[in-house]
């Protein structure tokens, strides 16, 4: 094969390749997009990177891996909090179809090296025990139709204030190591989270 031949045949090749990449890319992943698909929005304090998702509606389909271990759907909500746990926690849940489903159907974590179950309590919104780093905090199907799952990343008591790390919700810029802050009060010795559709946290159980 001649040098032109075998440039015009990795051309065409590539030409191919990109092109599958681009029709396999559903619409709603490349229109009307807060920040383009993939684009990091920012990265928590134990350095674990977000990606938009380009708009809540989008829902591509490719798995994504960290470590060989599957995560998730790109670049969905349960796929970065899977991530977290699994960076942090070496741990990981099982599959749900949406993230509601988090608060009713997973109950433990499964640890990646020794195949042990780690425990997961459910705290209503409302708890007597404040939310801690790590734990998940779930909201209702009604958000989205689909509930969504965030990070308890930090948690700043003399302020009121709880930091989440979290994909799919916004799709914004992360305006430092966390994607948003939650005001909670305590009332009646309760913690109580000031945001919409929440139901509560999942948390670890040492």
């Amino acid at each position: 094969m001649s040098l032109l031949s075998r440039i015009l045949f990795f051309f065409i090749f590539f030409s191919l390749i990109v092109g599958c990449s681009v029709r396999e890319m559903p619409a709603l992943c490349q229109s009307d997009c807060v920040q383009p698909y993939g684009t990091i929005l920012g990265s928590s304090p134990r350095g674990v990177n977000a990606y938009s998702n380009c708009q809540s509606k989008c829902v591509n389909y490719k798995p994504n891996r960290f470590n060989d271990v599957y995560t998730g759907i790109k670049w969905q909500c349960v796929e970065y909090a899977r991530r977290w746990l699994l960076k942090n926690k070496n741990a990981v849940y099982g599959d749900v179809e949406t993230a509601a489903d988090i608060w009713d159907k997973v109950d433990h974590l499964t640890h990646i090296t020794t195949n042990n179950k780690i425990p997961l309590e459910s705290r209503l919104n409302g708890s007597i025990h404040s939310p801690q780093v790590g734990d998940l905090l779930i909201y209702a199907r009604a958000f989205y139709d689909t509930g969504h799952v965030a990070v308890v990343v930090n948690i700043d008591h003399e302020k009121g204030i709880i930091e989440v790390g979290e994909q799919n919700h916004s799709n914004k810029l992360w305006p430092g190591n966390y994607s948003r802050t939650i005001e909670f009060i305590i009332k009646g010795e309760r913690y109580w989270l000031l945001d919409s559709y929440l139901l509560g946290w999942k948390h670890i159980v040492d």
